[in-house]
């Protein structure tokens, strides 16, 4: 389902979606895909214990480790107990509006698994938390609100920034009227093992939000929120270089992104209230986890159409829009191909997806 930027996104998307609704919580013998609805899931942990827990990792034993706005981070147990994490408190982490306003977001493992590193899309720091000894670092401060960070192999930093904002109102100004002021910065490792001053990879983004690096495949892929695409770039991790940009694939507003154990792009959609499912090499898509409710199609809709004349959409990302969700769909916390996968929004629990 490949498209390409100048056809008109309502034309190709609106007939697909009514399409992908109808087929979610079955399997496709003919293609092997599985997809699940909201029925399939739980809340997770039980009591609402969570704040704002936009995304998160998955360790090795099944134990998560999500954003948080009281704490930063937040650790889940496997018996659901939720306890702060990273000892945020030593760097004088706060969370006190309107006087200091923070909001963790992107949250991803190192490529070793040793460490988490979380973006704050309110203020620009960038957090670099030890698991082993579950202590923190601010590894970088930027002038703007840093959506989504990680490290690639090398040991650089990669991370987003959405828009020019600096707190949480000036954030959401970028989803009432698209701006050009996104980008994609890069601090490469220096040779004394410490990160050099930032580089813009990528510049003039209509919200440059979640992205994935994927080295296997020498490729990039990055969410540009207000124009509903997935782009895709060559890589060269060794210099940091990005060129030959596509659009991957057509989704509405697409946010936070993780490559499954089966290669597959998982890819979250707000405005939806939906999670794709996207094939790397042509990229092919279909919905692998639907919430989707009347009303939030309808204000998919209309969304699609407001972004096509260059109009916001903030006043759609409603609650009526996010249905039985704890809050606004943002991400998706998977491990391996057996385990239940969790869907990240911005409420107070996840929603837990058995597979089985």
């Amino acid at each position: 389902m490949i498209s390409k930027p100048a056809l008109n996104l309502k034309k190709v998307l609106l007939p697909l979606f009514l399409f992908f609704i109808t087929s979610c919580s079955v399997e496709d013998n003919s293609s092997n895909r599985v997809s699940w609805d909201l029925s399939d899931g739980v809340k997770y942990p039980e009591g609402e214990k969570l704040s704002r827990a936009e995304d998160g990792v998955m360790l090795a034993d099944g134990t998560l480790i999500v954003a948080d706005q009281r704490y930063g981070l937040a650790k889940i147990d496997l018996s659901g107990e939720v306890t702060p994490f990273g000892n945020f408190e030593a760097l004088d982490y706060e969370h006190n509006p309107p006087k200091v306003e923070s909001a963790p977001n992107g949250v991803h493992l190192t490529p070793d698994k040793q460490y988490v590193v979380t973006a704050d899309v309110f203020n620009g720091k960038i957090y670099k938390t030890s698991i082993q000894n579950n202590s923190s670092e601010i590894i970088y401060a930027h002038t703007y609100g840093a959506n989504t960070a990680r490290e690639d192999s090398t040991g650089s930093l990669w991370f987003t920034q959405s828009t020019e904002n600096q707190n949480e109102e000036r954030l959401f100004g970028a989803l009432d009227k698209a701006v050009p002021d996104g980008a994609l910065y890069r601090l490469p490792m220096s040779e004394d093992g410490s990160l050099s001053e930032p580089e813009v990879v990528i510049e003039n983004l209509y919200f440059a939000n979640g992205f994935y690096i994927d080295e296997d495949r020498k490729k990039l892929y990055l969410s540009e929120c207000m124009k509903n695409r997935v782009l895709a770039f060559d890589l060269d991790v060794s210099t940091g270089s990005v060129s030959n940009q596509t659009t991957l694939a057509i989704v509405p507003t697409p946010d936070n992104m993780e490559l499954n154990s089966e290669g597959q792009l998982w890819v979250a959609s707000p405005l939806s209230n939906q999670i794709y499912s996207i094939n790397p090499e042509n990229g092919e898509s279909y919905v692998v986890f639907d919430a989707q409710t009347q009303i939030g199609l309808e204000n998919m809709e209309e969304g699609i159409r407001r972004m096509e004349m260059g109009a916001g959409i903030s006043d759609l990302l409603s609650p009526e829009l996010t249905g039985e969700m704890p809050g606004l769909l943002t991400g998706l916390i998977i491990g391996d191909g057996s385990q239940a996968f969790y869907v990240a929004n911005l409420g107070n629990a996840l929603i837990k997806v058995s597979k089985e």
